[in-house]
């Protein structure tokens, strides 16, 4: 009978243990948990345009933003933990809707379809959430695909697997599938993926790529429409105009990388919505008849939300950016000699303020018209290939608009809540309703936009980021790399 009653009572014991459990496990798998807290004392870019609110307090409750104002105007409930933030500057966590992530390892620079896992694209997503960034859209992602004559690539569904995942102190991830262009004319660089793009010669094989993309359920179909330089075809009128039609038919955006003003025209009539890199390049401009298209879309609301990403890259950027902690807590030295020691050794403040003259004309002369017809400025890195260093290369491009001719505060705007509203993840903003995705700054952006890096902490649906952790697996995997080499 004794025994019956200890038997009982661990019983009792182990079910209430799992009852615990069971109800302070995240639903779905969301990173977080139901507690209440209050950041108070920060001065608060809510990423909407407005004034900084000064001494602000913001509510995180499920994981959201519930309540922002004034410290003291913001009613705080009952028992919620109290985070002091005062002397900081908090601004919203950035979104890039344009990355190469999961081909390459970091650590050593090598790249490789065989990389593309599940392990290192979550790695990926960590070093974009060390940057403050919520979210990337992978475009040309390796995903299984129709080869167009009635087999597959057999490529697995890594991307697809991720995307429906919400990994806690990592980035949220959405995907194009793998793009399509004529054969060898879509992802350039390294081998591993050049071939990924459905390769479309035939108005046939173009309807039957998009028909396959999909059922992939892409953010958006990513389209490359460029010759490369002469080097190879590119997607011609018949077959771009039917890759438009047909996502259409689906309700699925379309994006193109394009380069010249003439299939930009037809691009924008036929209505695409995104742009990845400016959509006139190589020395042509926009012109008067390409920005009344412009106008008239949003007019008409004819998909009247136009994006483009300005490809500034690290073009204005010193020696001295380079050498900021932010980029040497990421990176190996090696690795940055190597991609990038040969042009650092010939930087000079000369050659870095004529670029910084250039960007601005490129901005007068083309990205600002842009904006001026109405299409949005949105972050898009290119990160993920060789050179392109994962975080690094989105921060620099955010940076770089402000020599471009954007504000510090519009330059927020753009890669926050305008970036993740054409990404459509509800983030980029700190405002009721939005996943509480934020940056603790020990500096004022809206002063000098460089100051974005100077970064204290990252919170990602309410949670802090273990950047201390993240930085020291990275940095044992540099010695690693150098000791096997």
């Amino acid at each position: 009978m004794c025994r019956l009653k200890k038997i009982s009572s661990y019983l009792l014991v182990v079910a209430c243990l799992f009852f615990a459990a069971a109800c302070s496990s995240p639903a779905s798998g969301q990173a977080g948990t139901n507690r209440v807290t209050v950041f108070e004392g920060a001065r608060l870019i809510t990423g909407d345009g407005t004034a900084p609110i000064e001494n602000s307090a913001f509510v995180v409750e499920n994981n959201v933003f519930t309540r922002v104002g004034r410290r003291g105007d913001v009613q705080v409930p009952a028992g919620a933990l109290r985070v002091n933030l005062t002397g900081k500057t908090v601004m919203p966590a950035k979104v890039d809707l344009h990355g190469h992530i999961g081909y390459q390892h970091d650590f050593d620079g090598t790249m490789a379809k065989e990389y593309f896992t599940r392990e290192n694209l979550i790695d990926h997503l960590q070093r974009l959430a060390y940057y403050g960034f919520s979210a990337i859209v992978g475009v040309g992602d390796l995903v299984d695909r129709s080869d167009l004559h009635g087999g597959r690539t057999n490529w697995g569904d890594v991307p697809l697997r991720v995307r429906d995942e919400i990994i806690p102190g990592a980035a949220l991830f959405r995907t194009t599938g793998t793009g399509i262009a004529w054969p060898g004319s879509g992802a350039n660089g390294h081998p591993s993926r050049m071939d990924v793009p459905y390769p479309v010669t035939t108005v046939e094989e173009a309807r039957a790529a998009v028909q396959d993309n999909v059922r992939m359920k892409p953010e958006f179909i990513k389209i490359w429409v460029d010759d490369r330089g002469g080097r190879t075809k590119k997607l011609t009128p018949p077959l771009y105009l039917a890759i438009v039609d047909e996502a259409h038919k689906y309700n699925v955006p379309v994006a193109v990388h394009n380069v010249t003003l003439a299939d930009a025209k037809l691009l924008m009539k036929a209505g695409v919505e995104g742009w990845l890199h400016l959509p006139v390049r190589n020395g042509e401009v926009p012109d008067d008849e390409l920005l009344s298209i412009i106008r008239d879309r949003i007019a008409r609301r004819d998909r009247p939300n136009l994006w483009f990403n300005p490809g500034a890259g690290s073009a204005a950027s010193s020696r001295e950016d380079w050498n900021d902690p932010l980029l040497r807590e990421t990176i190996s030295p090696q690795q940055i000699q190597e991609h990038w020691g040969e042009q650092l050794a010939k930087m000079t403040p000369q050659s870095v303020e004529r670029a910084r003259q250039n960007l601005k004309q490129m901005g007068a002369t083309n990205a600002l018209k842009l904006r001026a017809a109405g299409m949005k400025v949105v972050l898009g890195s290119d990160t993920g290939q060789t050179r392109f260093f994962i975080g690094w290369m989105g921060q620099l491009e955010f940076e770089n608009w402000v020599w471009m001719g954007l504000t510090p505060a519009e330059a927020i705007v753009a890669a926050t809540r305008d970036s993740a509203e054409a990404a459509h993840i509800n983030t980029g903003m700190v405002t009721a309703g939005k996943n509480a995705d934020f940056i603790v700054l020990d500096a004022n952006p809206l002063e000098n936009i460089a100051n974005s890096r100077k970064i204290n902490k990252v919170y990602l649906r309410g949670q802090e980021v273990d950047r201390a952790a993240l930085k020291a697996k990275w940095q044992a995997r540099w010695k690693t790399a150098v000791n096997t080499k």
